[in-house]
């Protein structure tokens, strides 16, 4: 029996619903995957989550070697792989509303203050003050959080990545640039 089970959808109204809506969708979506394990980490007075943890265990890029060279003329970055990436899930207060929608972030340090890995994509920022944050958050296409969590599967698997610089822009421009210069010609983005 999933955690979730022990709550009645038809019991609750309005952002409640809602939170318990996408706890039932991510333990049923995600069951029977052993590459993706979300939980709980925040909850509301109702014992509803607003925040998740989500480990991903699947091998993605984290980086890449030379990076002090990273943009110069003939410098080569081959790839540096992870096989382990932590991700939040916040939900804001006012979610679920337009104005509030999930916030989708690769944590970059443990409990410890510690770096760990983060993925190395163009639609994840690796560099600057918002490293770790996931461009996701698009109202038009967003459906529910199980669709936001595997969609980011799909990111670190290299299936779905926007890398040109223009509008939807890229999330981390310098990570783009690697993608089109490096990572594409090279096929090192195709594992």
């Amino acid at each position: 029996m999933r955690e979730s089970d022990r709550y009645e959808l038809s019991l609750y109204k309005g952002r409640n619903r809602r939170l318990l809506y996408e706890w039932q969708q991510l333990e049923q979506r995600l069951a029977h995957r052993h590459d993706i394990v979300c939980k709980p980490i925040l909850r509301n007075q109702h014992g509803l989550p607003t925040a998740y943890l989500v480990d991903y265990r699947l091998r993605s890029i984290c980086g890449v070697e030379n990076m002090e060279h990273l943009g110069e003329p003939g410098a080569e970055n081959p790839p540096i792989f992870a096989t382990d990436f932590l991700m939040r899930i916040d939900l804001p207060d006012g979610y679920p509303s337009v104005d509030a929608v999930p916030v989708f972030r690769f944590l970059t340090h443990d409990e410890h203050g510690q770096p760990i890995s983060h993925p190395w994509h163009p639609n994840i920022r690796y560099f600057g003050d918002f490293a770790g944050r996931v461009c996701i958050n698009m109202p038009d296409t967003y459906t529910d959080l199980a669709w936001g969590v595997e969609r980011v599967a799909q990111y670190l698997h290299y299936d779905i990545y926007h890398a040109i610089s223009e509008p939807p822009y890229p999330e981390d421009l310098k990570v783009a640039a690697w993608v089109i210069r490096q990572g594409e010609p090279n096929e090192w983005t195709v594992f």
